[in-house]
């Protein structure tokens, strides 16, 4: 288990409470009570940490090497149903966005989202989670398909942006995510949105839109990182901090400005402390969310996702 600066404390507890069981088995000296001491001071401390963190740690977290990803929670939540489909039928089958049916339960859902990888060779061949314009014309050619056979969609969003390279703004970077943006808003079949990991800028909106758009505890979704924001404000990297304070990047700020449904909470710890409560956690959210919308008609699935995005925002006339 790799842990972040501000979990040191609690490595400290873990390996004092692993060295107490090891003396425990090794000699014949009692350590329960000793144990249940540390258990005790470890439990408090998770509870002490993990309730007050900063929006810079939340964004720490949502980047943990540990964390599930996109095939992590599709492949939980599936149990081996998963058949992924690949190809925008135009340039070339893009890694970072995968796709593909699957069932929960007896319901099918047409699961697309960003994929990261896990070391140094799977990461150059997921393209670190950004996406191509192809990724989002492949996803946009799976929604098309779900509609068509009335499964709804399930999008899952994990990236620090759409990828910023020469060929692809050849290819329509910005073009092919707007063309997203505007089909998701008048997809006749329900969307459920969750943003499991970093949710960053258009590469996240691309397949961002939807019915019911939720945000795991410890995720963040924003226009812009916060290392790029502060080297644009302050032309460097060190004040990261303030700008993930001030951009509001976290889903506590997203359901105050109302700009997602509801938070799903994470076991203490984080997704990747408990893996299998965070699967949990979103199987159930997403049965929640179809229930609420299997039975509205087409015409009012899209209105009512139209009237969402419509009164988003602050303006006056």
């Amino acid at each position: 288990m790799e842990y972040l600066d501000f979990e040191m404390p609690i490595k400290e507890l873990e390996d004092q409470l692993e060295k107490c069981q090891i003396i425990g088995e090794e000699s014949e000296v009692d350590v329960t009570a000793t144990c249940k001491k540390i258990e005790k001071k470890l439990a408090a401390a998770r509870k002490d940490i993990y309730k007050n963190l900063t929006p810079w740690q939340r964004v720490q977290l949502s980047r943990h090497p540990n964390r599930p990803y996109t095939l992590d929670y599709i492949n939980a939540l599936c149990g081996g149903t998963f058949m992924e489909l690949h190809g925008d039928r135009n340039v070339k089958d893009d890694k970072a966005m995968i796709g593909g049916l699957g069932k929960i339960g007896d319901q099918s859902f047409m699961f697309i989202g960003q994929q990261k990888g896990y070391n140094t060779k799977t990461r150059q061949y997921r393209n670190f989670g950004m996406a191509n314009p192809e990724g989002y014309r492949k996803a946009l050619r799976l929604m098309k398909m779900a509609e068509k056979f009335n499964i709804p969609v399930v999008t899952l969003l994990d990236t620090p942006g759409a990828y910023p390279g020469l060929e692809a703004e050849e290819r329509g970077q910005g073009e092919a995510i707007a063309r997203n943006i505007l089909e998701m808003t008048r997809l006749k079949t329900p969307i459920i949105t969750i943003v499991i990991g970093e949710g960053a800028s258009g590469g996240a909106l691309g397949i961002g839109v939807g019915d019911r758009v939720y945000m795991m505890e410890n995720t963040w979704y924003t226009v812009i990182s916060p290392e790029s924001c502060s080297s644009i404000l302050w032309r460097s990297w060190e004040f990261k901090e303030q700008a993930a304070a001030a951009l509001k990047l976290t889903g506590a700020d997203m359901k105050r400005l109302k700009l997602i449904d509801a938070i799903i909470k994470e076991p203490v710890g984080g997704a990747h402390a408990d893996r299998q409560g965070a699967f949990k956690a979103v199987e159930t959210q997403i049965l929640a969310a179809f229930e609420e919308l299997k039975d509205l008609s087409e015409s009012d699935l899209v209105m009512k996702r139209m009237d969402k995005y419509s009164d988003m925002g602050v303006y006056k006339e």
